[in-house]
């Protein structure tokens, strides 16, 4: 996966994002409550996470993403980018101010380790 590199080194807190649906409309954060924030080590150790997950093809699904994250930097207004995942298509969509349209949607091994321990990560923050 491919977060840009200057928003990734901004990124000071990152939002963890049970999904429940579909934006409302073209940039609009995907609905869900948050079930964790990280901060210092946790995000360093989740970008780098998320660095490692290996390329894919195209999977059909429909887009079905479960779980996403907002990283904000340090001023927490507005976040620096939002990403959400659907381990059945193993798509990756990114959307934010700081994210150019070539790394909008990204595909990813989902049944690799990474991708597993990703979702282990996220799956650990639901209550």
């Amino acid at each position: 996966m491919e977060i840009p590199v200057e928003a990734a080194a901004a990124t000071a807190l990152i939002e963890v994002v049970r999904i429940t649906g579909l934006p409302a409309g073209r940039g609009a954060a995907y609905p869900g409550p948050a079930t964790a924030h990280w901060t210092g080590a946790e995000t360093a150790d989740a970008l780098a996470l998320m660095g490692t997950l290996p390329g894919s093809e195209q999977h059909r699904c429909g887009f079905s993403p479960g779980w996403g994250v907002r990283a904000y930097g340090d001023s927490l207004d507005q976040a620096l980018f939002e990403a959400a995942f659907c381990f059945n298509c193993h798509e990756i969509r990114l959307q934010g101010a700081a994210v150019p349209p070539s790394l909008t949607t990204q595909f990813f091994d989902a049944d690799t380790a990474p991708a597993q321990a990703l979702l282990a990560l996220f799956r650990s923050t639901a209550p």
